[in-house]
Protein backbone atom coordinates (compact mmCIF):
# COMPACT_ATOMS: atom_id res chain seq x y z
CA UNK A 1 0.00 0.00 0.00
CA UNK A 2 1.05 3.98 -0.66
CA UNK A 3 -0.27 6.21 0.70
CA UNK A 4 -0.48 9.98 -1.01
CA UNK A 5 2.51 10.82 0.06
CA UNK A 6 4.94 7.51 -1.04
CA UNK A 7 3.35 8.54 -4.36
CA UNK A 8 4.44 11.98 -4.46
CA UNK A 9 7.66 11.28 -3.00
CA UNK A 10 8.39 8.31 -5.66
CA UNK A 11 7.68 10.96 -8.31
CA UNK A 12 10.31 12.72 -7.30
CA UNK A 13 7.73 15.81 -6.21
CA UNK A 14 6.81 16.33 -9.69
CA UNK A 15 3.89 18.06 -9.87
CA UNK A 16 5.42 20.87 -6.91
CA UNK A 17 8.67 21.87 -8.98
CA UNK A 18 9.38 25.41 -9.64
CA UNK A 19 6.64 26.43 -7.24
CA UNK A 20 6.01 27.54 -4.19
CA UNK A 21 4.11 25.20 -1.80
CA UNK A 22 2.21 25.62 0.82
CA UNK A 23 1.49 22.74 3.47
CA UNK A 24 -0.60 21.93 6.01
CA UNK A 25 0.44 19.26 8.29
CA UNK A 26 1.52 18.06 11.75
CA UNK A 27 4.67 15.36 12.07
CA UNK A 28 2.14 12.51 12.52
CA UNK A 29 1.97 12.48 8.58
CA UNK A 30 4.78 10.46 7.42
CA UNK A 31 5.88 8.42 4.87
CA UNK A 32 6.05 4.41 4.58
CA UNK A 33 9.59 4.92 6.48
CA UNK A 34 8.04 7.25 9.62
CA UNK A 35 9.66 10.25 7.80
CA UNK A 36 7.61 13.35 8.43
CA UNK A 37 6.01 15.12 5.04
CA UNK A 38 7.16 18.18 6.61
CA UNK A 39 10.65 16.76 6.36
CA UNK A 40 10.66 15.16 3.13
CA UNK A 41 9.63 18.62 1.67
CA UNK A 42 12.95 20.56 3.10
CA UNK A 43 15.07 17.86 2.10
CA UNK A 44 13.34 18.05 -1.35
CA UNK A 45 15.75 20.01 -3.50
CA UNK A 46 13.02 20.92 -6.20
CA UNK A 47 10.28 21.61 -3.22
CA UNK A 48 10.35 25.21 -2.53
CA UNK A 49 8.04 24.97 0.81
CA UNK A 50 7.77 28.85 1.88
CA UNK A 51 5.13 28.70 4.77
CA UNK A 52 3.69 25.34 6.85
CA UNK A 53 0.08 26.20 8.36
CA UNK A 54 -1.09 23.86 11.78
CA UNK A 55 -4.31 22.42 13.08
CA UNK A 56 -5.31 22.20 16.67
CA UNK A 57 -2.34 20.67 18.60
CA UNK A 58 0.13 22.53 16.32
CA UNK A 59 2.98 21.49 14.03
CA UNK A 60 4.30 18.92 16.40
CA UNK A 61 0.68 17.34 17.45
CA UNK A 62 1.50 18.24 20.86
CA UNK A 63 -0.52 20.82 22.14
CA UNK A 64 -3.66 19.93 24.89
CA UNK A 65 -7.20 19.72 23.52
CA UNK A 66 -8.73 23.17 22.64
CA UNK A 67 -5.73 25.28 23.45
CA UNK A 68 -4.65 27.91 20.94
CA UNK A 69 -1.72 27.66 19.21
CA UNK A 70 -0.15 30.83 17.77
CA UNK A 71 1.69 31.71 14.69
CA UNK A 72 5.17 30.74 15.03
CA UNK A 73 8.78 30.83 12.80
CA UNK A 74 9.60 27.14 12.33
CA UNK A 75 13.48 26.78 13.78
CA UNK A 76 14.61 24.18 11.64
CA UNK A 77 13.23 25.36 7.99
CA UNK A 78 12.83 29.30 9.12
CA UNK A 79 9.70 29.02 7.06
CA UNK A 80 6.74 30.68 8.88
CA UNK A 81 4.23 28.59 10.78
CA UNK A 82 0.36 29.88 10.54
CA UNK A 83 -1.83 28.62 12.97
CA UNK A 84 -5.37 27.49 12.06
CA UNK A 85 -6.45 27.00 15.92
CA UNK A 86 -5.78 30.72 16.90
CA UNK A 87 -6.25 34.07 15.58
CA UNK A 88 -7.96 32.64 12.26
CA UNK A 89 -9.36 29.34 11.46
CA UNK A 90 -8.60 29.68 7.63
CA UNK A 91 -5.94 31.17 5.95
CA UNK A 92 -6.04 34.74 5.35
CA UNK A 93 -5.30 36.42 2.13
CA UNK A 94 -2.04 37.65 3.18
CA UNK A 95 -0.82 34.12 4.21
CA UNK A 96 -1.49 32.35 0.20
CA UNK A 97 -0.36 35.76 -0.98
CA UNK A 98 3.61 33.90 -1.88
CA UNK A 99 1.78 29.95 -2.39
CA UNK A 100 1.37 28.53 -5.45
CA UNK A 101 0.24 25.64 -4.54
CA UNK A 102 -1.54 24.32 -1.24
CA UNK A 103 -0.75 20.91 0.12
CA UNK A 104 -2.47 18.96 2.81
CA UNK A 105 -1.20 15.74 4.32
CA UNK A 106 -3.09 15.46 7.87
CA UNK A 107 -4.05 11.72 9.02
CA UNK A 108 -7.55 11.92 9.79
CA UNK A 109 -9.35 9.63 12.34
CA UNK A 110 -12.63 9.12 10.45
CA UNK A 111 -14.97 10.63 13.25
CA UNK A 112 -17.36 14.05 12.81
CA UNK A 113 -15.69 15.66 15.94
CA UNK A 114 -12.03 15.64 14.79
CA UNK A 115 -11.68 19.06 13.59
CA UNK A 116 -8.45 18.37 11.42
CA UNK A 117 -11.27 17.83 8.60
CA UNK A 118 -12.99 21.20 9.32
CA UNK A 119 -9.99 23.05 9.16
CA UNK A 120 -9.16 21.25 5.90
CA UNK A 121 -12.68 22.66 5.25
CA UNK A 122 -11.43 26.66 6.04
CA UNK A 123 -8.38 25.77 4.08
CA UNK A 124 -10.39 24.92 0.87
CA UNK A 125 -12.88 28.12 1.18
CA UNK A 126 -9.54 30.66 1.26
CA UNK A 127 -7.80 29.06 -1.63
CA UNK A 128 -11.09 28.85 -3.64
CA UNK A 129 -11.58 32.56 -2.94
CA UNK A 130 -8.00 33.68 -3.49
CA UNK A 131 -7.65 31.25 -7.11
CA UNK A 132 -4.80 28.98 -5.17
CA UNK A 133 -4.83 25.00 -5.76
CA UNK A 134 -4.86 22.73 -3.61
CA UNK A 135 -3.54 19.48 -3.80
CA UNK A 136 -4.46 16.32 -0.82
CA UNK A 137 -2.10 13.83 0.07
CA UNK A 138 -4.50 10.84 0.90
CA UNK A 139 -4.23 8.40 3.82
CA UNK A 140 -6.56 5.91 4.89
CA UNK A 141 -9.40 6.13 7.51
CA UNK A 142 -8.21 4.27 10.27
CA UNK A 143 -11.89 2.73 11.12
CA UNK A 144 -12.15 1.69 7.64
CA UNK A 145 -16.23 2.03 5.82
CA UNK A 146 -18.11 2.04 9.00
CA UNK A 147 -20.85 4.28 8.92
CA UNK A 148 -22.79 5.88 11.84
CA UNK A 149 -24.29 8.80 13.85
CA UNK A 150 -27.07 11.15 12.93
CA UNK A 151 -27.21 14.29 10.83
CA UNK A 152 -25.58 17.75 12.12
CA UNK A 153 -28.34 20.32 12.53
CA UNK A 154 -26.93 23.19 11.21
CA UNK A 155 -27.29 25.44 14.40
CA UNK A 156 -25.21 23.26 16.12
CA UNK A 157 -22.29 23.34 13.36
CA UNK A 158 -19.10 24.18 15.27
CA UNK A 159 -15.54 23.11 14.44
CA UNK A 160 -16.07 19.58 15.52
CA UNK A 161 -18.61 19.20 12.81
CA UNK A 162 -19.38 22.01 10.18
CA UNK A 163 -22.16 19.99 7.78
CA UNK A 164 -24.27 17.41 8.30
CA UNK A 165 -22.08 14.06 7.91
CA UNK A 166 -22.75 11.11 9.83
CA UNK A 167 -20.46 11.18 13.36
CA UNK A 168 -18.81 8.28 11.61
CA UNK A 169 -18.75 8.33 8.05
CA UNK A 170 -16.90 5.69 6.35
CA UNK A 171 -14.81 8.17 4.17
CA UNK A 172 -10.79 9.53 3.70
CA UNK A 173 -9.57 12.60 4.35
CA UNK A 174 -9.37 13.34 0.38
CA UNK A 175 -12.72 11.97 -0.37
CA UNK A 176 -14.34 14.22 2.26
CA UNK A 177 -12.75 17.01 0.79
CA UNK A 178 -14.14 16.56 -2.61
CA UNK A 179 -17.09 15.97 -1.13
CA UNK A 180 -17.12 19.23 0.91
CA UNK A 181 -15.17 21.28 -1.83
CA UNK A 182 -18.24 20.64 -4.03
CA UNK A 183 -21.40 20.34 -1.83
CA UNK A 184 -20.92 23.12 0.88
CA UNK A 185 -17.53 25.54 -0.42
CA UNK A 186 -19.22 28.89 -2.03
CA UNK A 187 -16.23 29.25 -4.05
CA UNK A 188 -15.22 25.58 -4.43
CA UNK A 189 -10.87 25.03 -4.64
CA UNK A 190 -9.05 23.71 -7.56
CA UNK A 191 -8.73 19.99 -6.47
CA UNK A 192 -6.70 17.48 -6.63
CA UNK A 193 -6.04 14.40 -4.61
CA UNK A 194 -3.46 11.89 -4.73
CA UNK A 195 -4.83 8.64 -4.06
CA UNK A 196 -3.44 6.22 -2.02
CA UNK A 197 -3.01 2.68 -3.91
CA UNK A 198 -3.90 -0.80 -2.93
CA UNK A 199 -6.34 0.65 -0.36
CA UNK A 200 -9.42 -1.70 0.11
CA UNK A 201 -12.11 1.06 2.01
CA UNK A 202 -13.38 -1.09 4.21
CA UNK A 203 -9.91 -2.68 6.01
CA UNK A 204 -8.88 -0.56 9.20
CA UNK A 205 -5.60 0.90 9.99
CA UNK A 206 -4.02 -2.15 10.83
CA UNK A 207 -4.57 -3.41 7.30
CA UNK A 208 -1.99 -0.42 6.05
CA UNK A 209 1.14 -3.01 8.36
CA UNK A 210 2.20 0.40 9.32
CA UNK A 211 2.41 1.22 12.88
CA UNK A 212 -0.22 4.07 14.33
CA UNK A 213 1.24 7.80 14.52
CA UNK A 214 -0.35 9.59 16.92
CA UNK A 215 -2.00 12.69 15.08
CA UNK A 216 -3.14 13.88 18.57
CA UNK A 217 -2.48 13.68 22.28
CA UNK A 218 -5.05 11.77 23.39
CA UNK A 219 -5.17 9.61 20.24
CA UNK A 220 -2.20 7.80 21.30
CA UNK A 221 -3.51 4.29 20.27
CA UNK A 222 -5.48 2.91 17.51
CA UNK A 223 -7.66 1.44 19.79
CA UNK A 224 -8.59 4.94 21.21
CA UNK A 225 -9.57 5.85 17.32
CA UNK A 226 -12.19 2.80 17.97
CA UNK A 227 -13.50 3.83 20.89
CA UNK A 228 -13.98 7.67 20.04
CA UNK A 229 -16.57 7.58 17.93
CA UNK A 230 -18.51 6.76 20.80
CA UNK A 231 -16.24 7.93 23.80
CA UNK A 232 -15.80 11.48 22.91
CA UNK A 233 -20.02 11.87 23.99
CA UNK A 234 -18.62 11.86 27.17
CA UNK A 235 -16.51 14.88 26.84
CA UNK A 236 -19.86 16.39 26.73
CA UNK A 237 -21.01 15.35 30.22
CA UNK A 238 -19.78 16.09 33.83
CA UNK A 239 -17.61 12.68 33.61
CA UNK A 240 -14.22 11.94 32.91
CA UNK A 241 -13.07 10.40 29.64
CA UNK A 242 -9.97 9.13 30.70
CA UNK A 243 -8.20 12.48 29.43
CA UNK A 244 -5.15 12.87 31.72
CA UNK A 245 -4.45 9.30 31.92
CA UNK A 246 -2.78 6.48 29.94
CA UNK A 247 -6.40 5.83 28.44
CA UNK A 248 -8.07 8.21 27.05
CA UNK A 249 -11.42 7.33 25.60
CA UNK A 250 -11.17 3.76 26.96
CA UNK A 251 -12.56 4.32 30.49
CA UNK A 252 -14.81 6.68 31.77
CA UNK A 253 -15.42 7.68 35.47
CA UNK A 254 -16.06 9.96 38.47
CA UNK A 255 -15.41 10.02 42.28
CA UNK A 256 -18.68 9.23 43.05
CA UNK A 257 -18.98 6.28 40.75
CA UNK A 258 -19.00 2.48 42.25
CA UNK A 259 -16.96 0.78 39.90
CA UNK A 260 -18.06 -3.11 40.68
CA UNK A 261 -21.33 -1.71 40.42
CA UNK A 262 -21.19 -0.17 37.07
CA UNK A 263 -18.87 -3.02 35.94
CA UNK A 264 -21.75 -5.39 36.92
CA UNK A 265 -24.37 -3.27 35.70
CA UNK A 266 -22.83 -2.95 32.06
CA UNK A 267 -22.02 -6.41 31.63
CA UNK A 268 -25.48 -7.29 32.40
CA UNK A 269 -26.18 -5.64 29.31
CA UNK A 270 -24.47 -7.94 26.92
CA UNK A 271 -23.01 -4.99 24.79
CA UNK A 272 -21.97 -6.90 21.69
CA UNK A 273 -18.19 -6.86 21.61
CA UNK A 274 -16.82 -5.80 24.77
CA UNK A 275 -16.54 -6.47 28.17
CA UNK A 276 -16.51 -4.05 30.95
CA UNK A 277 -13.76 -4.09 33.57
CA UNK A 278 -13.94 -2.37 37.14
CA UNK A 279 -11.35 0.68 36.76
CA UNK A 280 -9.84 3.39 39.31
CA UNK A 281 -7.65 6.11 37.99
CA UNK A 282 -6.77 9.45 38.77
CA UNK A 283 -6.56 12.05 36.35
CA UNK A 284 -3.53 14.51 36.38
CA UNK A 285 -5.29 17.30 34.01
CA UNK A 286 -8.63 17.53 32.64
CA UNK A 287 -11.70 16.96 34.69
CA UNK A 288 -11.40 15.41 38.37
CA UNK A 289 -7.47 16.23 37.93
CA UNK A 290 -5.85 14.54 41.12
CA UNK A 291 -9.26 13.11 42.93
CA UNK A 292 -9.72 9.53 42.28
CA UNK A 293 -12.62 7.91 39.94
CA UNK A 294 -14.68 4.76 39.89
CA UNK A 295 -15.65 3.39 36.26
CA UNK A 296 -15.11 1.44 34.27
CA UNK A 297 -12.54 0.65 30.50
CA UNK A 298 -14.11 -0.43 28.10
CA UNK A 299 -12.24 -3.79 26.96
CA UNK A 300 -13.39 -4.67 22.90
CA UNK A 301 -12.82 -8.34 22.74
CA UNK A 302 -14.90 -8.72 19.45
CA UNK A 303 -14.11 -6.31 17.03
CA UNK A 304 -16.56 -7.17 14.07
CA UNK A 305 -19.32 -6.86 16.68
CA UNK A 306 -18.17 -3.37 18.27
CA UNK A 307 -20.23 -0.35 17.97
CA UNK A 308 -18.78 2.17 19.66
CA UNK A 309 -21.63 4.75 19.61
CA UNK A 310 -24.41 1.91 20.37
CA UNK A 311 -21.79 1.11 23.66
CA UNK A 312 -21.12 4.79 25.01
CA UNK A 313 -24.64 6.25 24.51
CA UNK A 314 -25.48 2.70 26.58
CA UNK A 315 -22.49 3.62 29.18
CA UNK A 316 -23.92 7.18 29.54
CA UNK A 317 -27.11 6.20 29.85
CA UNK A 318 -26.57 3.74 32.66
CA UNK A 319 -24.29 6.37 34.23
CA UNK A 320 -27.52 8.81 34.21
CA UNK A 321 -30.04 6.18 35.36
CA UNK A 322 -27.84 4.74 38.46
CA UNK A 323 -26.70 8.10 39.70
CA UNK A 324 -29.37 10.82 38.60
CA UNK A 325 -28.21 13.26 41.40
CA UNK A 326 -24.57 13.33 40.77
CA UNK A 327 -24.58 13.08 36.93
CA UNK A 328 -24.84 16.35 34.69
CA UNK A 329 -24.53 17.38 30.86
CA UNK A 330 -22.58 19.83 29.51
CA UNK A 331 -25.42 20.46 27.23
CA UNK A 332 -24.02 22.39 24.57
CA UNK A 333 -20.77 20.64 24.04
CA UNK A 334 -22.94 17.32 24.15
CA UNK A 335 -25.58 18.67 21.74
CA UNK A 336 -22.97 19.94 19.11
CA UNK A 337 -20.75 16.60 19.19
CA UNK A 338 -23.99 14.57 19.11
CA UNK A 339 -25.40 16.92 16.48
CA UNK A 340 -28.93 17.13 17.91
CA UNK A 341 -30.00 18.96 21.04
CA UNK A 342 -33.19 16.58 21.53
CA UNK A 343 -31.13 13.37 22.51
CA UNK A 344 -30.23 14.77 26.25
CA UNK A 345 -33.67 15.03 26.66
CA UNK A 346 -34.71 11.82 25.10
CA UNK A 347 -31.98 10.39 27.24
CA UNK A 348 -33.75 11.73 30.52
CA UNK A 349 -37.35 11.25 29.69
CA UNK A 350 -36.25 7.18 29.44
CA UNK A 351 -35.93 6.70 26.08
CA UNK A 352 -33.78 3.80 24.72
CA UNK A 353 -30.73 4.00 22.95
CA UNK A 354 -31.89 1.66 20.36
CA UNK A 355 -35.02 3.74 19.67
CA UNK A 356 -32.38 6.85 19.45
CA UNK A 357 -30.51 5.26 16.70
CA UNK A 358 -33.05 3.98 14.81
CA UNK A 359 -33.80 7.14 13.95
CA UNK A 360 -30.67 7.78 12.24
CA UNK A 361 -31.02 4.39 9.70
CA UNK A 362 -32.85 6.65 7.12
CA UNK A 363 -29.92 9.23 7.36
CA UNK A 364 -26.69 6.47 6.40
CA UNK A 365 -28.66 5.83 3.32
CA UNK A 366 -28.90 9.12 2.49
CA UNK A 367 -24.64 9.44 3.32
CA UNK A 368 -24.24 6.63 1.29
CA UNK A 369 -25.94 8.61 -1.72
CA UNK A 370 -24.46 11.54 -0.78
CA UNK A 371 -21.20 10.62 -1.00
CA UNK A 372 -21.26 7.88 -3.94
CA UNK A 373 -20.38 10.26 -6.51
CA UNK A 374 -16.71 11.54 -3.83
CA UNK A 375 -15.68 7.97 -3.39
CA UNK A 376 -11.87 6.93 -4.32
CA UNK A 377 -11.62 3.72 -3.68
CA UNK A 378 -15.05 1.40 -4.73
CA UNK A 379 -18.36 1.87 -3.74
CA UNK A 380 -18.98 2.19 0.10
Amino acid sequence: MQFGIDRLEADNFAPLSGKRVGLFTNLSAVNHALLPTYELFHRAENVQLVALFSPEHGLAGAVADGVAVGSTIDSRTRVPVHSLYGDTLAPTETMLADIDMFLCDIQDIGVRYYTFLWTLSYILEACGEQHVPVMILDRPNPLGDKIDGGRLEAHLASLVGRFPIPIQHGMTIGEMARMVNATWNPHPAELEVIPCTGLDRHQQWPATCRPFVPPSPNMPHFITAIHYPGACLIEGTNLSEGRGTALPFEVVGAPFIDSMLLADTLNGISLPGTVARPHQFTPSASKFAGQTCGGVQVHVIGMAQYRPLETWLVVLKTIHDIYPADFNWLAPHFDRLIGDDSVRQKIDDGASIDSIMSEWLSFHEQSKNQRAPFLLYGEG
